[in-house]
């Protein structure tokens, strides 16, 4: 175990740098932060280091003891947070699959991660993220998923050739939108399926939309549109795998 005094020590400000997407991308290394997410990303065998300035029950290969004030300064959280996980990016892989969710552009990190979450709570197997989504390892996105992003492949591509190639797996690929759309309570169950999700602005693209196997909208009174985390959260449960 290695205590840690300086601000100016080249191990924190590497840390500190991971604030930064361009710094998460150059190091692969991202950060988390409190006993919950630490456990998550241990199981997951991704916890690089562990960071901590008070008594640590956790034990991992490489230990770093800090003052509060280092603390403070790496962490993202307006509440005291006492233990900081340094943890590895992966490649994510996508295995077999019969349930998977394509987001185009969705920018709120808050609800990447919620979308995340659900997923893996209603036996998703995967989930796409469009080049223009927002990133996975931010801290508010890493918090929303509440440790799912590290149990479900969570994989950046090119939508509209994803979903050919998915078609050609034999799934049906179902956008959302207002127009031209059957609505939800009319979708058949099938064995394979999937469901795209768009930006809080825009919805999904016509392009990608017109790769799709159909569009759904989801029926209401009041709103013609909910927030994408809710809208998502909906679907996934009913067509849960």
């Amino acid at each position: 175990m290695e205590k840690i005094v300086s601000l100016q020590n080249s191990r924190v400000k590497k840390w500190a740098s991971l604030h930064q997407k361009k710094y998460r991308d150059m190091y692969g290394l991202f950060l988390v932060e409190g006993d919950h997410l630490i456990g998550e990303a241990e199981e997951a065998g991704v916890l690089e280091a562990l960071i901590f300035d008070e008594p640590c029950s956790r034990y991992c290969e490489n230990m770093f003891e800090v003052t509060p004030q280092i603390m403070k300064r790496l962490s993202a959280n307006v509440s005291d947070v006492h233990m900081i996980g340094v943890c590895r990016k992966k490649d994510q892989v996508s295995g077999s699959a019969k349930r998977a969710v394509l987001l185009d552009g969705v920018q709120d990190p808050g609800n990447l991660g919620t979308i995340i979450r659900t997923a893996k709570s209603f036996s998703f197997d995967a989930v796409y993220c469009s080049p223009d989504c927002c990133d996975l390892y931010n801290e508010k996105a890493i918090r929303s998923t509440q440790g799912a992003l590290f149990h479900i492949p969570v994989i950046r591509t090119d939508l509209a050739p994803l979903i050919h190639e998915l078609k050609k797996e034999g799934f049906a690929v179902t956008g959302t939108s207002l127009q031209e759309s059957c609505p939800l309570s009319s979708l058949q169950k099938q064995d394979k399926m999937a469901f795209v999700f768009g930006s809080e602005g825009q919805g999904v693209s016509d392009k990608v939309l017109e790769a799709c196997t159909n569009a759904v909208r989801i029926e209401m009174d009041g709103f013609e549109s909910l927030n994408v985390a809710v809208a998502a959260g909906i679907i996934m449960y009913a067509f849960r795998g």
